[in-house]
């Protein structure tokens, strides 16, 4: 009997000892992640600094549903990886987000139903943000590409073999599935539905959380930070260096291999502000599903939408006689389609055109206000 009793305490004390391991390991890990950005010189002011802390806490709070919360890519379930209070690479305020853990060794079921936002899109992902700052692209499928019943009701098959009907593909290396709503005004439309389950031969249920999978996920975690501030702090530091005050990133090949929607043709650039200045930034509209305007801080997240007018769309903006739209970004109250800087003196911005029949390149003045 009490030779039970010494091996039971023994176990209980290695396990203790090996989780303290496992937490310490990871603290340590955590914090070399954030010297990037702890260390970044683009960072300029204590808004900067206080804002590049939060974005660390928001990566976290982003990495541990990623991978720890919901990486059982044999039990899928919807994240989101950009919302109002955790944004990575100028996520889009007009934006539902949902995303899912997947492997190209499962077989998914997506259903749920059509809603009346306008644009509505799923993709499969292979995530090689933490490894080589990539995100290629192994599916796309546009709701306009996928049958309905009559009550706006949709089922879509994803898998690595071609699929009859509506069907989004996989690849061996397909690990995140992102599903894009983009509303042009949210009071009026109406979200779609999506859920996402496996199918075929899988345990009826998942395994109890182990200490292997716990260190596997944890060791994930600061890897995604790294990787994701590394990508998006290179790319605020090359728009400051070539794009200030303008918006003329042609080249799409950079959004496209980072995951960006094939859909959208994206207009990056950084924004560089006095108190008494303002971009004044005028554009045609082509023949298009839409298209939206918005601006970030240094990080590259987009500024606090809750509480300012940090951006506008098709459906919100006030357009010009001839057809045209001109925004105005700055710090005072403008009466016609005021972009608020939000306490902000600089950071990215970007143009989307979505589904647009070309792209033309929004005219930026720097004017006096």
């Amino acid at each position: 009997m009490a030779g039970n009793i010494w091996r039971r305490d023994m176990t209980q004390s290695l396990q203790e000892t090996n989780t303290q391991d496992i937490w310490a390991k990871f603290c340590r890990e955590l914090e070399a992640a954030g010297q990037n950005v702890l260390s970044a010189p683009l960072a300029q002011t204590s808004l900067d600094k206080a804002e590049g802390v939060r974005y660390l806490t928001r990566l976290l709070r982003i990495g541990l549903d990623m991978h720890l919360e919901n990486a059982d890519a044999a039990f899928p379930s919807f994240y989101q990886a950009s919302h109002a209070t955790a944004k990575i690479g100028a996520d889009n305020p007009d934006n539902f987000y949902q995303n899912a853990t997947i492997s190209g060794t499962q077989t998914y079921r997506i259903y749920g139903t059509r809603g009346t936002v306008p644009i509505l899109s799923f993709a499969t992902k292979a995530n090689r943000y933490a490894i080589d700052g990539s995100m290629a692209s192994t599916g796309e499928l546009d709701i306009r590409d996928v049958s309905l019943d009559a009550d706006g009701k949709f089922e879509i098959i994803v898998s690595c073999e071609k699929q009859d009907g509506n069907w989004l593909p996989l690849a061996e290396d397909s690990s995140i599935l992102i599903v894009r709503q983009t509303f042009f005004d949210k009071s009026q439309e109406v979200p779609a539905t999506v859920s996402i389950e496996a199918i075929g031969k899988r345990a009826a249920t998942p395994p109890p959380l182990g200490t292997d999978t716990l260190t596997s996920a944890l060791s994930r975690v600061p890897a995604f930070i790294g990787g994701t501030s590394s990508i998006f702090l290179q790319w605020a530091e090359l728009f400051r260096a070539e794009n200030c005050n303008a918006l003329n990133t042609i080249d799409q090949t950079m959004f496209s291999k980072a995951g960006g929607d094939p859909m959208i043709y994206y207009l990056h650039g950084w924004w560089e502000l006095d108190p008494n200045q303002a971009l004044q930034i005028t554009s045609p509209i082509p023949d298009c599903e839409g298209w939206n305007f918005q601006i970030n801080n240094m990080w590259m997240e987009s500024l606090d939408y809750r509480h300012h007018n940090i951006h506008t769309n098709n459906g919100l903006a006030e357009l010009n006689p001839d057809g045209s739209v001109t925004l105005t970004v700055c710090a005072k109250p403008h009466t016609k389609n005021w972009i608020d800087t939000a306490g902000h003196i600089h950071g990215t911005m970007l143009w989307r055109w979505t589904g647009a029949a070309d792209h033309p390149l929004p005219q930026v003045e720097l004017i006096h206000v």
